[in-house]
């Protein structure tokens, strides 16, 4: 059944409890919830996003418990990720005075997803929508965590709908805050997964919202946050810091595994280098530490090297691993290389090499690969290798 958020606003989305992986790649072991909202004003009737394509009937249902499909002016889309948007081409079929909302960008993205025309209107950034005692203001707030993402503030009601921002994959009995129990490592764990990538976003949105007067937050995921709403704004904004010592010696992260140890004293032996150089080195054998703190040490890093030796004429499957939850966005243009020891082949440091530049990473100094055990010269060249890095990661801006 819908739920009354205030009077005229409900909430009319779609839980999906049975949830567990979301987009592939997101446990979500508690489900999740598709927001969407109704708004009434005197005059016109709004709905803020739709949901997954497969909880049609259920929006479906839970809007026709207030008004009939074809009595909804606008639909308002925030963001045209599917599991928002997924249900709209549908709905527009059952709404044909209905006028879509949304973003430049996320426009021409639903003329993709419907492709066939429809109703719509350019939110450009402090519009507004008079629905009749009902205001909804537009705010531009792109790339949290598309390039269409925008937030609609209700005026009266003082109703941030904030799309994917300070929400989180969570589906209880109730949808309110302060109906449910301490959640905190979901909202983290979202962040983490969803948000950090794009951390400089998040402040530059919270300082666009910053002297409003919120009294509920509406995300699209989880809870309704009618409970302390500031505080989640807050939270974004303290896991987006960077606090990196701009004064400090730049920071190198070697990475390593090794199957005999030929890789690790090719690891110390770079970072005697990189420690020549001046830099701040730290050296982790990466498999004995939970991925998501490494993940954390290279987006801290001014730079990383990952050691791999050659297996089956290919890199570790613990590298790729590694690799797999790099950031592409958050270490754009950032110093990497590869090194390693192999037996037969060696193959791992050019196909590591690779893959960094896939990441659009730079790959400065062609990486160290010995064969079987590093002799003294062999180490040498490792740390002439650490070195030569050392002094490209200091030049690079």
């Amino acid at each position: 059944m819908s739920m009354q958020v205030v009077p005229g606003v409900s909430w009319v989305g779609a839980k999906d409890p049975d949830l567990r992986i979301f987009d592939i790649v997101m446990e979500t072991k508690y489900g999740t919830t598709y927001n969407a909202y109704l708004i009434q004003g005197q005059e016109k009737t709004a709905l803020v996003e739709t949901v997954k394509s497969r909880f049609y009937d259920e929006l479906k249902q839970r809007i026709e418990e207030i008004v009939p499909l074809s009595e909804i002016d606008y639909v308002v889309v925030n963001h045209t990720e599917p599991d928002h948007s997924g249900s709209l081409g549908r709905l527009l079929l059952e709404m044909p005075k209905a006028t879509v909302v949304a973003s430049k960008v996320a426009l021409r993205f639903l003329g993709q997803q419907i492709n066939r025309d429809f109703n719509q209107q350019v939110a450009v950034d402090g519009d507004k929508l008079d629905l009749g005692g009902k205001t909804l203001r537009f705010i531009n707030a792109p790339f949290l965590h598309w390039p269409d993402s925008m937030f609609t503030y209700l005026l009266e009601d003082k109703i941030l709908f904030s799309c994917d921002a300070f929400g989180c994959h969570y589906c209880g009995d109730s949808v309110f805050n302060d109906e449910v129990g301490d959640i905190s490592e979901s909202y983290k764990y979202y962040f983490d997964v969803i948000v950090k990538p794009f951390r400089r976003y998040v402040l530059e949105a919270a300082e666009k919202i910053k002297d409003l007067d919120i009294q509920i937050i509406a995300p699209s995921h989880g809870p309704i946050l009618r409970k302390d709403p500031w505080s989640y704004v807050q939270m974004y904004a303290q896991w987006s810091q960077q606090t990196k010592d701009s004064a400090a010696a730049k920071s190198v992260l070697i990475l390593y595994t090794s199957a005999y140890g030929y890789t690790t004293q090719l690891a110390e032996a770079i970072g005697k280098g990189l420690s020549d150089a001046g830099l701040q080195v730290e050296i982790l054998e990466f498999t004995n530490y939970p991925q998501n703190e490494i993940i954390d040490k290279i987006e801290n890093a001014d730079a990383f090297l990952i050691g791999s030796p050659t297996i089956n004429r290919d890199a570790v499957p613990p590298v790729w691993q590694l690799l797999s939850g790099v950031s592409a966005i958050i270490n754009n243009g950032k110093p990497a290389g590869a090194f390693g020891s192999y037996g037969w082949s060696g193959e791992a440091v050019k196909l590591v090499e690779r893959r960094l530049q896939d990441l659009q990473l730079k790959v400065p100094v062609p990486g160290v690969r010995v064969n079987f055990a590093p002799s003294e010269a062999d180490l040498q060249q490792a740390k002439e290798f650490g070195y030569s890095f050392g002094e490209a990661v200091k030049g690079n801006s």
